[in-house]
């Protein structure tokens, strides 16, 4: 009887265990659902629910990726989830929640599917194999990259490359320079070289931004922003240095 009483209990505590775990894992899974994510806040920092101070070295709350609240993990909970994004933190069209999206540029859906469906009605209705053919890779991120480059701020952007090249080494930053003095000259006779900025960035992207990760999809991944860089720093030359 003793035993049995004993297996009993056992089985209780074996039972909460299980649905605490389980129940933390949902709270776990929901949180990344609503793109609130646990951080580590360098510094002091206070709850911006209940005010009081945030304890600990590392991972001291979380914070919305969206609208940037910064709360205790408690104080999550009890945090409305129909916060409004903030452009600033959501940059991108692609690879990012839908309604995140829509809330941010206060649509009612996707800005981008306004736009191809404006452009296929206007010019490609009759064009042969629509949807059905599939377009070249490098073309397709090409015009995903414009998209999210017309969402961020310009100026934003030149600030931080500007401010990531005052952190190079003295011999590092003026061989840039000077390279990039130079092909800035390339792309002023485009006319009779046939080499723009795009062209030239496929050329010394990965030259200058080679990835340390010594893999093919790293590598793959990593180009249409060295890409992107290599453009910036040859048509913005007289601004970034």
């Amino acid at each position: 009887m003793f035993s049995q009483e004993l297996w009993l209990e056992n089985e209780k505590k074996c039972t909460v265990v299980r649905k605490s775990k389980q129940g933390r894992k949902c709270q776990e899974l929901l949180a990344v659902a609503l793109g609130v994510i646990v951080h580590t806040f360098q510094g002091p920092h206070w709850c911006e629910y209940c005010a009081n101070f945030m304890c600990g070295l590392i991972a001291q709350g979380v914070r919305c990726s969206d609208c940037g609240l910064n709360v205790h993990k408690q104080c999550s909970k009890h945090v409305p989830n129909d916060c409004q994004p903030d452009l600033k933190r959501n940059k991108k069209v692609y690879c990012c929640d839908l309604t995140t999206l829509v809330k941010a540029h206060d649509t009612q859906r996707a800005m981008v599917v306004d736009i191809f469906i404006r452009e296929i009605e206007a010019r490609g209705l009759k064009a042969e194999g629509l949807y059905r053919v599939s377009g070249f890779t490098e073309h397709i991120e090409d015009v995903k990259m414009a998209f999210d480059r017309e969402i961020s701020n310009a100026d934003e952007r030149l600030e931080t490359v500007h401010e990531v090249l005052m952190l190079l080494p003295p011999a590092h930053y003026e061989t840039l320079r000077y390279l990039m003095i130079q092909l800035k000259k390339v792309t002023m006779n485009e006319k009779d070289n046939y080499m723009n900025a795009e062209n030239l960035e496929i050329m010394f992207g990965p030259t200058l931004m080679w990835s340390p990760e010594d893999s093919t999809l790293t590598t793959l991944h990593d180009m249409q922003y060295q890409k992107l860089i290599v453009q910036i720093l040859i048509e913005n030359e007289h601004v970034l240095f």
